[in-house]
């Protein structure tokens, strides 16, 4: 009889030292190619598409879905799912506009704003870890419950955003020669990307998605781990929704309502497994980017708008494919 023993999954998970980046990111490279192709071939037929102004217009309108997809991705690692993600979005819009016109200061308002994503992502994760109700169920209800207070605390009226100088939050440069979401989005991807590859706390992510109970064995404590990811999550689908309501200087109950799907996809897109334990913040970046890039290459190339949701569809469907047919070759 064989005396030595195997890690459990969450042991490997948690010990597993971070591979070389050719074979660590292959799904990010892959991503990130497919990404530069479908921007040369719409290029050839539309020229504009390779244009700058058209690059920062993506980098603009993937800002928000990014920093909402890192906060999804930290979810999707621990096993769950987000799904009041869209609303939590909308509601904060809609609270910062409420704010400014009952007349708070924009620093006032903005901390509201962020408190919505702090309420919601804790009740998430209460109802989840404390209460043990199933991750979908909980954050369908809250997807409910904040997309009809973004319509109850205005009326359902579009607000615009009274501070005349709150459109710095998206578009100033507190680095010179770098917008402020794009500035964003690379600290969080780089952070996230960092806590996850290389502190222990990161780790215990991972180790919670892959097997829970193992983790558990192994004194991760799992219930704190998976609270934390529902609060972070809550927290980013608020700040997307700052940063947008900054950019457009208006907020509309219905500006996340799209959101939730496409940051799930985004996630998928970029290599999460939506069992758990598999992903990258940088492969969320990426899905987003190309989720962006779809839909302006949609729209670049005149097909109706309507198509987007099919193309998209198939670009999940895509991905998920290329995730189940890796697995089998690798078992």
């Amino acid at each position: 009889m064989s005396d030595t023993t195997r890690d459990s999954p969450a042991e490997s998970a948690l010990q597993a030292r971070p591979p070389a980046i050719w074979t660590g990111y292959r799904t990010e490279i892959a991503i990130l190619l497919a990404i530069i192709v479908l921007m040369l071939s719409v290029g050839a037929f539309v020229p504009q598409a390779l244009s700058g102004g058209n690059f920062r217009n993506i980098l603009q309108a993937a800002a928000p879905l990014i920093i909402m997809s890192l906060g999804v991705l930290l979810v999707v690692l621990t096993g769950g799912i987000d799904l009041s993600v869209g609303s939590v979005f909308s509601l904060t819009g809609m609270v910062v506009a409420l704010a400014m016109d009952q007349g708070a200061g924009a620093l006032g308002a903005t901390a509201l704003g962020l408190a919505v994503g702090l309420t919601f992502g804790a009740i998430n994760g209460a109802l989840v870890t404390l209460v043990g109700l199933a991750p979908f169920v909980v954050t369908l209800i809250t997807y409910a419950v904040a997309g009809s207070l973004a319509f109850i605390v205005t009326n359902g009226r579009s607000m615009p955003i009274g501070a005349p100088d709150y459109w710095l939050i998206n578009s100033g440069q507190i680095i010179p020669g770098l917008r402020n979401h794009i500035l964003y989005c690379i600290v969080l991807m780089v952070l996230i990307e960092f806590a996850l590859r290389k502190l222990v706390v990161g780790r215990w992510f991972y180790a919670v998605g892959t097997s829970a109970p193992a983790a558990r064995l192994l004194g991760i404590p799992v219930q704190r781990t998976r609270f934390a990811a529902y609060v972070i999550s809550g927290l980013l689908a608020s700040f997307a929704g700052i940063v947008t309501v900054s950019y457009i200087l208006n907020a509309e109950a219905m500006a996340g309502a799209s959101l939730m799907l496409q940051a799930i996809a985004a996630v998928v897109i970029g290599g999460a497994s939506l069992a758990g334990g598999t992903g990258s913040a940088i492969g969320a970046v990426l899905g987003a980017l190309m989720i962006t890039c779809i839909q302006n290459a949609v729209n670049l190339i005149g097909v109706n708008s309507f198509w987007q949701g099919s193309v998209t569809g198939m670009a999940i469907l895509i991905a998920v494919l290329i995730d189940r047919f890796g697995k089998a070759d690798r078992t």
